[in-house]
């Protein structure tokens, strides 16, 4: 985990899109043969295969419901928890976990600051 769990790229999208369409935003620029680790809601055809073409490797557990089901590395999978802490700790900002910024340009702005605060304050404890 090269990030510690801290942000290190963000999109926004419309709040009535579906969090899939980001994926290949996301993704772009990310070193060939990295691990991409997410959960069973991002598991789609055009997910996983926007994943392995950009030369990472998909960790993501099927659905449910699907008959064929993938094995993860469980310890692997663990550590989606960084993601959620990270996500927790950027909702102590008022202001982002309400969503005060009407436009998104400036909401993303928000989410920057909190982001670069996020990583000064690793920085110093290291």
């Amino acid at each position: 985990m090269g990030a510690h769990g801290l942000p290190v790229r963000f999109a926004i999208s419309a709040g009535q899109a579906a969090d899939m369409r980001a994926v290949a935003e996301l993704i772009v620029g990310l070193a060939p043969g990295s691990d991409v680790v997410a959960d069973r809601g991002y598991d789609y055809t055009a997910v996983l295969d926007a994943i392995v073409a950009a030369g990472s490797k998909p960790h993501v557990p099927t659905n449910r419901q699907k008959r064929a089901q993938r094995s993860v590395d469980p310890a692997l999978y663990r550590q989606r928890n960084l993601i959620e802490r990270c996500f927790n700790r950027l909702k102590h900002w008022r202001r982002l976990a309400t969503r005060f910024d009407k436009l998104a340009q400036n909401y993303l702005s928000t989410v920057a600051i909190a982001a670069i605060r996020l990583w000064t304050r690793f920085e110093s404890r290291t």
